[in-house]
C-alpha cells in the first residue's frame, strides 16, 4: 500500500461517505465507471426552482480514493450549483492531471487528494463522483428547464 496515497484523512473520508443510497424519484442519474480497476459511482439528484442540488444520493463501490472524492463531494454537494459543480470536477481534473492547487470554495477539500497526481492510473477513479454528478446535473437540468 502506497502511504503517499492511502494515509489516514484518505482512510477517514472512505469509511464515511454521506449520502449513501438511492432516490425515489430522481430528475439526474449517471453511473461512472472507470475501466482499469472496476470501480463505479452512481449519482441521483433532483434540483430546486433556482437549479441548486435539493435532493442527492450515490452508491459508491469504488477504491479508497473514489470514496474520498465520493465522500467530499457528499458533504459539500447540498445546494451546490450547476457552475459550483462543474468547477469543483474541473479544479480535480486539473490537479489530478497538472498538479495545480485546489482553489478555495465549496469543493476545496479536494485538496486532500493531491498527492494522486503522481499516480495518473489512479485519476479516473478519483474523479468518478465528480463526473457522475455533473452529468446527473445536465439530466436534471434538461428536465427542469434551469442554468
Amino acid at each position: 500500500m502506497n502511504h503517499d496515497l492511502y494515509n489516514t484523512a484518505i482512510l477517514t473520508l472512505a469509511s464515511g461517505i454521506p449520502h449513501i443510497g438511492r432516490l425515489d424519484h430522481p430528475q439526474g442519474k449517471a453511473s461512472k465507471t472507470a475501466r482499469l480497476c472496476g470501480s463505479v459511482v452512481t449519482v441521483e439528484l433532483c434540483l430546486n426552482d433556482t437549479g441548486e442540488i435539493e435532493q442527492f444520493a450515490q452508491t459508491v463501490k469504488a477504491c479508497a480514493l473514489g470514496q474520498a472524492a465520493a465522500a467530499i463531494l457528499g458533504q459539500h454537494v447540498m445546494g451546490a450549483s450547476g457552475a459550483e459543480l462543474r468547477q469543483g470536477r474541473d479544479d480535480l481534473w486539473a490537479m489530478l492531471r497538472d498538479g495545480t492547487p485546489m482553489p478555495s470554495g465549496r469543493f476545496s477539500d479536494l485538496s486532500q487528494l493531491a498527492a494522486v497526481h503522481g499516480y495518473r492510473q489512479r485519476h479516473t477513479s478519483t474523479a468518478l463522483a465528480f463526473d457522475a454528478v455533473v452529468d446527473a446535473y445536465e439530466q436534471a437540468k434538461t428536465k427542469k428547464q434551469v442554468s
